[in-house]
């Protein structure tokens, strides 16, 4: 079992022909993913070799999801032209869209999210690694760092999510969710958690946040409504200064709100334990599968 993406899924790349499209695209097909398709409106007709496999290129998402019967799309276009990219993908109906690009303007964001709420898509992103089901299935840019397991991961952070998958790597990950750290994005912890609690092959979750927003308070609050796994939490920025933003475009602090404190506070209330270095949330994590 997984949440959003399994063995079957039928993966085609917005804007594969590009460098970084491909870079990815090769990856994941070593990953086990079944890339199907790419899309790219010059290039519509055209088949490109990927580690020995020939990809057919389409002109547009629905064309490539008629032909191929795609149910995720990668989106690897520059932030310019991103906006219209996932609003395409919206339109086709297709049942996953993942967004990797960074640097999309927040009005552009905030669009194309509004545009998908109450359509077909789910989004997940912008600005994240993407999604994996080691064993299974790769969409993103996630690399091939742990084996299949029974621990959930749901991280705003793109490293700190490798980094957990490797320090939990002894215990498995049944899929990692990169869900990214901008201000406004479409899948959210919660949207997660709900999926983890629900997947019978999830045991534990890992929730990894950061400062900024009121994200990881909303979840501590589902968390203690809703979620009767074993949650481990760790929340990125304890040492960041007040009014500065760091790294990501959603990660500022205006006073005590958005602090990690604050989000620790929180979620510890909902009854999950939090660590205070990304080592520590992995430790809670093993001496938590070494007990169930």
């Amino acid at each position: 079992m997984a949440i959003f993406l399994t063995k079957d899924s039928k993966i085609i790349v917005q804007g594969m022909t590009g460098s970084e499209g491909m870079k990815h695209t090769r990856n994941m097909l070593r990953n086990g993913s079944q890339i199907v398709g790419g899309v790219n409106p010059k290039k519509g007709g055209q088949k490109v070799d990927v580690e020995g496999t020939e990809v057919p290129v389409f002109a547009t998402v629905k064309e490539a999801m008629e032909a191929t019967g795609a149910d995720v799309t990668v989106i690897f276009v520059p932030p310019a032209f991103a906006k219209s990219a996932i609003i395409e993908a919206v339109d086709a109906e297709i049942p996953l869209a993942v967004v990797i690009t960074e640097g999309i303007p927040v009005h552009d964001a905030t669009g194309a999210y509004a545009y998908s709420v109450g359509k077909k898509t789910r989004i997940i992103g912008p600005n994240c690694p993407g999604i994996q089901t080691p064993g299974a299935s790769s969409a993103g840019i996630i690399p091939n760092i742990s084996g299949s397991g029974k621990v959930g991961l749901v991280s705003k952070s793109g490293t700190l999510t490798y980094q957990m998958m490797y320090e939990l790597r002894e215990y498995g990950i049944s899929t990692a969710v990169g869900i990214g750290g901008d201000p406004v994005i479409g899948t959210t912890h919660i949207d997660c958690l709900e999926a983890f609690e629900a997947d019978p092959e999830t045991a534990a979750i890992v929730m990894i946040g950061e400062i900024g927003g009121d994200a990881e308070e909303r979840a501590a609050e589902y968390i203690k409504a809703n979620v009767t796994k074993p949650v481990v939490g760790y929340v990125a920025g304890f040492m960041a200064p007040e009014g500065k933003t760091m790294g990501h475009a959603g990660a500022i602090v205006s006073g005590s709100a958005g602090t990690a404190q604050a989000k620790k506070e929180a979620l510890e209330a909902a009854g999950v334990k939090v660590g205070k270095t990304p080592s520590e949330a992995a430790d809670l994590m093993k001496e938590i599968m070494k007990n169930l």
